[in-house]
């Protein structure tokens, strides 16, 4: 399948948002870059147990997940001309694409889970940037803590829609799935 026209990876109003972009992957091991209005940011590769848990809740959520619905973990996402976000896992609407980036338009749930070198950026600023680019889910996981948080979109902002219980978040929407934060 080939890609639609708005996941063109080589042009951008923003020019240095395609350079990012064209950095070759063996340059960015173990590193991740994001992009906002010019500032880059990056953080360094998640631990062990961090991606145990993100593999956990890909788990839970993939077999839950309609044809026409993709979960791809650490995928680069254009919330808008001058910014690439990469949340630890998203939810697409759009399946089996070839891209180097989604749109915002594209991404039905994004989700981070919480580091100490992440928490601010994930629980205030991500959020907000997710919001404005209008995804309809957000899901903020906080893993010293067991527990996660699904938010909703409502007029623009993000409100509370699921809150764990004992470790364990149980979804209705955008998937149905029981989601085990337990270590």
């Amino acid at each position: 399948m080939s890609a639609p026209a708005e996941h063109d990876t080589g042009r951008s109003s923003a020019p240095w948002l395609s350079e990012v972009l064209a950095l070759p992957e063996e340059q960015l091991l173990g590193t991740r870059i994001e992009a906002v209005d010019g500032a880059l940011l990056m953080s360094p590769a998640p631990t062990s147990s961090h991606q145990r848990l993100l593999q956990r809740l890909q788990r839970a959520m993939a077999p839950e997940l309609p044809d026409d619905l993709e979960l791809l973990p650490g995928v680069n996402v254009r919330c808008g001309e001058s910014r690439l976000l990469s949340p630890d896992f998203v939810i697409v609407t759009c399946p089996d694409v070839a891209t180097t980036w989604y749109p915002a338009s594209e991404v039905l749930l994004a989700a981070e889970i919480e580091s100490a070198s992440t928490r601010v950026q994930d629980r205030i600023f991500e959020k907000a940037l997710y919001a404005e680019a209008l995804i309809p889910y957000y899901l903020l996981v906080d893993p010293e803590q067991e527990a996660a948080t699904l938010y909703a979109l409502a007029d623009g902002d993000y409100l509370p829609h699921a809150k764990s219980e004992g470790g364990v978040l149980t979804l209705a929407e955008p998937v149905p799935a029981e989601l085990d934060l337990r270590a």
